[in-house]
């Protein structure tokens, strides 16, 4: 870190509150300042370059450096800067992006609500089906089940549904109607011998345990991602979802589905949902729709969600609910170029093939002393380290392990992220096979490195 007291980094130090940071480990650390991005790679302020592979958060699909979103902002910008859709305003932008996305929706769709990022989509979602279920004389149904581990935002009632301590402890969290649910990780939580999808059965029992101790006439809805992300890259069991949605079919209970990590090609599907046979009312977007160029997102909801909210509306007068930036149409602008790119360019297809090669060399890594699982699917996957293979027990104190091949992994020119003592890799879905190799030796690299650290008998 560069300490003249004028630098960027000291600056920083000085100026800026980080997210998802120890405030005063980073006053002595200081921060990684990045400067310019070229593809799958971002380079620092002191001219050291990286594979980015968490494109950025989860979220750049199409690179660092994909000059036609740039135009495509630059054209909407000098045409139209801004504009609203309240009061039944509109702008040819967001009736585009509208229509492509209820169309090219995975399952049948009425209407999209824009939003400005995943928090705030998954904050309206939760007040439309409070709306909804006024609207529909079930003023008890308010209860909302998510998952422990799910990750579904930072908002107040977002963060409510995510189910990590560290988004609750000191915050007062959560909030009401907020119910957690079992953990679809079969290699952490399964009893002895059980498979999965035996496993899947008995979690499918849990949740329905906990609809009829709550009561399936207080429960509104369920919400999950396909494949869980922040939660440390949890890939459903076999029989999963079938089971899950048997449950809430059952007792006539919304599904949600989060799509913000998996949506647009990540899992090698355009959607999580069609990887995983997932039939949601409402699907949340954010993250790779605009490639995070610019902030933007949507809620795409069935008519089994509209028709009565657009009753309730008529009779209070409006939907009263929208944010100022809500559907910006220089973000639409750049979203709607930006899934062209990965229609155009087969990046679906390309995080399919060049997916099965990085799930495969990170599985030939399954039989090194420090890792405990691989998991993934597509051009998303994670690791999880262990210091001791048969018990899965930690090195020390859970997450140190994770965030000493963190380090290591960035002085061998990769970014990546610890969840825990899991390191995830979702790389941008234009990256090619060789670079998948260089970031998978990087990985090998520093676990060779952090082993004699851990076992420094050898």
């Amino acid at each position: 870190m560069d300490a003249r007291p004028n630098s960027p980094e000291a600056r920083d130090i000085r100026y800026h509150l980080h997210a998802y940071t120890n405030a005063r480990k980073h006053q002595e650390t200081g921060p990684l300042v990045i400067e310019k991005g070229d593809g799958v790679y971002v380079e620092d302020i002191a001219g050291n370059r990286y594979i980015e592979a968490m494109a950025g958060l989860w979220s750049v699909a199409v690179g660092f450096s994909e000059k036609r979103l740039v135009e495509a902002a630059t054209r909407q910008m000098s045409k139209l800067p801004f504009y609203h859709d309240f009061g039944s305003r509109a702008h040819s932008p967001l009736i585009d992006l509208a229509e492509k996305l209820v169309q090219m929706a995975p399952v049948p769709m009425s209407k999209a609500y824009f939003t400005n990022s995943g928090s705030e989509a998954n904050d309206t979602a939760i007040k439309m089906i409070w709306y909804r279920s006024n609207a529909l004389g079930q003023p008890a149904r308010k209860k909302i089940i998510s998952r422990k581990r799910g990750y579904h935002g930072v908002t107040i009632a977002a963060a409510s549904l995510t189910g990590l301590p560290n988004n609750h402890l000191s915050f007062d969290l959560p909030i009401a109607n907020i119910l957690h649910t079992s953990t679809p990780h079969h290699w952490r939580e399964a009893e002895p011998g059980e498979s999965e999808e035996q496993f899947s059965a008995r979690l499918a029992d849990d949740l329905e345990k906990l609809i009829l101790a709550e009561g399936p006439e207080t429960i509104a809805a369920f919400i999950g991602e396909p494949i869980m992300g922040a939660g440390g890259v949890v890939v459903p069991p076999a029989g999963y979802w079938e089971k899950i949605q048997a449950v809430l079919s059952k007792y006539d209970i919304l599904l949600v589905a989060d799509e913000v990590i998996c949506g647009f090609g990540r899992t090698g599907e355009m959607f999580g949902s069609q990887t995983f046979g997932i039939k949601p009312d409402i699907m949340v977007l954010s993250k790779q729709i605009s490639s995070s160029y610019l902030p933007i997102s949507a809620l795409i909801i069935n008519d089994k969600m509209f028709e009565p909210i657009a009753d309730e509306s008529d009779r209070i007068g409006t939907f009263g609910h929208g944010f100022t930036g809500g559907g910006h149409p220089v973000a639409a602008a750049v979203a709607l170029e930006n899934i062209k790119l990965i229609e155009e360019r087969d990046l679906v297809g390309n995080a399919r093939k060049v997916g099965a090669q990085l799930q495969a060399r990170l599985r030939k890594l399954a039989s090194h002393p420090l890792v405990g699982e691989v998991r993934g699917v597509g051009l998303i996957a994670a690791v999880e380290l262990v210091a001791d293979k048969a018990s899965k027990a930690p090195w020390g104190k859970p997450a140190a392990l994770g965030a000493l091949v963190n380090g290591l992994l960035q002085q061998n020119g990769v970014i990546s992220r610890n969840m825990g003592d899991a390191i995830a890799f979702c790389p941008p879905l234009i990256i090619t096979e060789a670079q998948v190799d260089t970031l998978v030796d990087a990985f090998e690299r520093s676990l060779d490195a952090a082993l004699p650290q851990v076992r420094p008998q050898g």
